[in-house]
């Protein structure tokens, strides 16, 4: 299953790349948002299926704004130390089933309203890769959801190595987050492919530099074979990932008040 985010954004949504603000007007129905028990392990932020609601558990603040604007932790700036550390559980549900923008402006509504949250956007060059069709074009299947909260990716690794992927209605946005929470910089959208596209990708992850080569799992020599994640994009998504330097949306906090819970 996916790795719950500690998974934004960068590649921002696109009311966050265009504009921090949003629609003061969307909000959850009802929200809670308390601080974690002391003794929880692992954690994440996610969206549930259908479009009504957000859970979070065992969370920063600065994990939660990294999900609502897509975005890694280095492009989240300034503040307090108690975001990198104070821990929350949150419970937000919509009125009724909404899009994914409308769920992250409620998200980020909600960052605002209970930590008394105030930043601004600026730009830094920073090492990036950039999202782009490849030459023969995209090999991607378009799809209209039923119902708009049913963008998703489901995400799994498979003998440490392999990533499997498999993503419903999913914006290139999107995916490019998804990307860069596993790379070593951030993704950024550059294909100007709009809607979602369901579709399967899998590659294989570089050999992290503390494990040699042909080291043993579980008394079996660890599989290093497949695509990596260059290749599998090209052959199978026709998509490609540039690495260079260049402006990317970066936030920095102003202010941030302890939470007043509910």
């Amino acid at each position: 299953m996916i790795r719950y985010v500690a998974a934004p954004v960068l590649a921002a949504c696109a009311f966050a790349q265009a504009d921090l603000k949003v629609p003061a007007d969307l909000k959850f129905e009802v929200a809670s948002l308390k601080p974690a028990a002391p003794d929880q392990r692992g954690g994440g932020v996610r969206p549930s299926p259908g479009g009504e609601r957000y859970i979070g558990q065992n969370v920063t603040l600065k994990t939660l704004m990294m999900v609502a604007y897509r975005i890694r932790v280095e492009q989240i700036t300034g503040g307090p130390d108690w975001l990198n550390n104070d821990r929350f559980d949150m419970n937000a549900k919509a009125e009724k089933a909404a899009g994914a923008e409308e769920l992250h402006a409620m998200l980020v509504n909600l960052l605002i309203e209970r930590f008394d949250l105030k930043f601004h956007r600026d730009k830094k060059e920073m090492p990036m890769y950039a999202l782009t069709v490849a030459s023969g074009g995209p090999k991607l299947t378009a799809h209209q959801a039923d119902n708009p909260g049913q963008i998703w990716i489901d995400a799994r690794t498979e003998g440490m190595l392999h990533v499997k992927m498999h993503a419903t209605f999913c914006p290139m946005d999107y995916f490019a987050f998804q990307l860069g929470t596993r790379l070593d910089r951030p993704v950024v959208d550059l294909t100007e492919l709009k809607g979602g596209y369901d579709f399967d990708f899998f590659y294989t992850r570089q050999l992290p530099p503390d494990i040699p080569e042909g080291a043993l799992v579980n008394g079996s020599p660890l599989d290093t074979s497949g695509p990596t994640v260059f290749q599998a994009l090209k052959q199978q998504l026709g998509l490609e990932l540039k690495a260079q330097k260049g402006p990317v949306d970066v936030i920095v906090i102003d202010k941030a008040s302890k939470l007043t819970e509910n």
